[in-house]
């Protein structure tokens, strides 16, 4: 009570105060060096590979190790992920910042035929998805 009491006493007081801290919250923004809308540049491809009835061994033997072997020869790649699940192979391809995606995304798609070579008969053709939120 006896802050509020103060401040209807000095309005021109608190009327600096609020002025001051004002100015300097305008100027920690300015000279912030965090930028407020940052490049989320997660430049990344996904090929999914299906193959019905076979074992996650069996798609790991089969078709995601080729896979994993061709695509560590793009440029630019920064690491390869793969999971073997019943009847597909999904692979997360991670490119470092500033990789041209549309070359990779070449590179991918010639490597993905190469490697199809090496695949058992019957295999249909991979789904493969570009991400980069920049």
């Amino acid at each position: 009570m006896k802050l509020i009491v103060a401040a209807l006493r000095h309005p021109v007081t608190i009327l600096v105060a609020v002025i001051g801290i004002a100015f300097f919250s305008y100027l920690a923004i300015v000279n912030s060096k965090i930028d407020i809308f940052p490049r989320l540049g997660l430049p990344t491809v996904y090929v999914a590979q299906p193959y019905g009835g076979l074992s996650p061994e069996q798609m790991e033997g089969f078709v995601t190790s080729y896979y994993e072997y061709h695509f560590l020869y793009i440029t630019g790649v920064k690491y390869v992920d793969s999971r073997s699940v019943q009847g597909a192979a999904l692979i997360k391809i991670e490119f470092n910042e500033g990789t041209d995606m549309s070359q990779a995304m070449a590179e991918v798609v010639g490597y993905v035929n190469r490697a199809r070579a090496f695949m058992p008969p019957g295999t249909v053709p991979p789904f493969i998805t570009r991400f980069d939120a920049g």
